[in-house]
């Protein structure tokens, strides 16, 4: 049977993974700059199976507004270039030789709207996975209490800690929320 310690250090374990995972989605949210992260869902056909783009060819910045691809097979470029044209991101890869650049095209101010939208979104289904990881939390500690492995004002001063650790998750991820929105209003 679990503690309330380990009901605690479990619960801040699993909102710190919901964390990690929102940061990593908000990544593939787009800016008006370049982030080689946004064609990490492009896949390529490899000799038969699709392969990530990071797969088979080095993914990188070559300035604010121009992602770099390099192949690193001969033969490979044409491929990558249409995988990237296909994808739904909206992109117009061009190639130089061996190099595909990828130039990001600005974003209108309709646009920039609708990814703040998509933000804000993906902010509130984290912080509902965050509030029902309080949840379970709380669900466990009481079932604790109802089992007499604890008591009610174990119960109490553990509700209100996890209540801090909740809190703490849900103001990191409006700060992430924001500061993910002035960067796509950045013009």
């Amino acid at each position: 049977m679990s503690s309330i310690a380990e009901i605690k250090k479990t619960n801040e374990g699993k909102m710190d993974q919901s964390i990690a995972a929102f940061k990593h989605n908000l990544t593939k949210i787009r800016t008006g700059r370049a982030n080689p992260a946004l064609l990490d869902t492009v896949h390529v056909e490899y000799y038969g199976s699709m392969m990530p783009l990071s797969q088979v060819a080095n993914v990188a910045l070559l300035d604010s507004r121009t992602i770099s691809v390099q192949p690193w097979e001969k033969g490979m470029g044409a491929k990558i270039e249409k995988a990237i044209r296909e994808s739904d991101l909206g992109l117009n890869p061009a190639s130089m030789g061996d190099l595909i650049r990828v130039p990001m095209p600005p974003m209108s101010e309709e646009r920039r709207k609708e990814m703040t939208k998509l933000v804000r979104h993906e902010g509130e289904s984290a912080k509902i996975a965050v509030r029902n990881l309080r949840r379970d939390a709380n669900e466990s500690v009481k079932k604790l209490v109802k089992d007499k492995q604890a008591s009610e004002d174990d119960q109490k001063r553990a509700e209100a800690d996890i209540q801090k650790v909740t809190d703490r998750h849900i103001s990191e991820i409006e700060r992430l929320v924001e500061a993910k929105e002035q960067e796509i209003m950045a013009v």
